[in-house]
């Protein structure tokens, strides 16, 4: 339960915004149709209110959706440009190594390091810049 806790305060969020929307949305239904002498029907609520909740649903949530989780993969998942600066970084790290180390024995190194992390090839060379002469 701790571990998806802000999930669960999200939907909690959620459902009631989502109940206050409709309960609200069903009086000003009836104040409505009161002021045009008809009777409120709960048909015609559960149609407007449909429309309504959709319409929200895909104005706000959809597009914030989007944001949030359209940045996260193109920005910092996917995106070559938000790599750049760990690039550097391990360029910077990868030449502090084999300034220590030795070539062979940081080759070695590196080579362990990309394994344990699930890289392939490391990062060390600048996007777009082809062979920076290691590797």
């Amino acid at each position: 339960m701790k571990k998806y806790a802000y999930g669960w305060i999200t939907a909690g969020f959620f459902l009631v915004s989502i109940v206050g929307h409709w309960v609200f949305g069903w009086y000003a239904f009836v104040d409505e149709a009161q002021e045009h002498h008809q009777t409120a029907e709960v048909s015609a609520y559960l149609v407007e209110m449909g429309r309504d909740t959709f319409e929200n649903w895909q104005s706000e949530f959809l597009q914030l959706l989007w944001q949030v989780l359209g940045l996260a993969y193109f920005l910092y998942v996917g995106s070559p440009s938000s790599k750049e600066n760990d690039d550097r970084l391990e360029a910077k790290i990868d030449e502090l190594i084999r300034m220590t180390a030795g070539e062979e024995k940081a080759r070695a190194l590196i080579g362990q390091i990309d394994e344990r992390y699930l890289r392939v090839g490391g990062h060390a060379k600048p996007h777009g810049h082809g062979d920076v002469g290691h590797e």
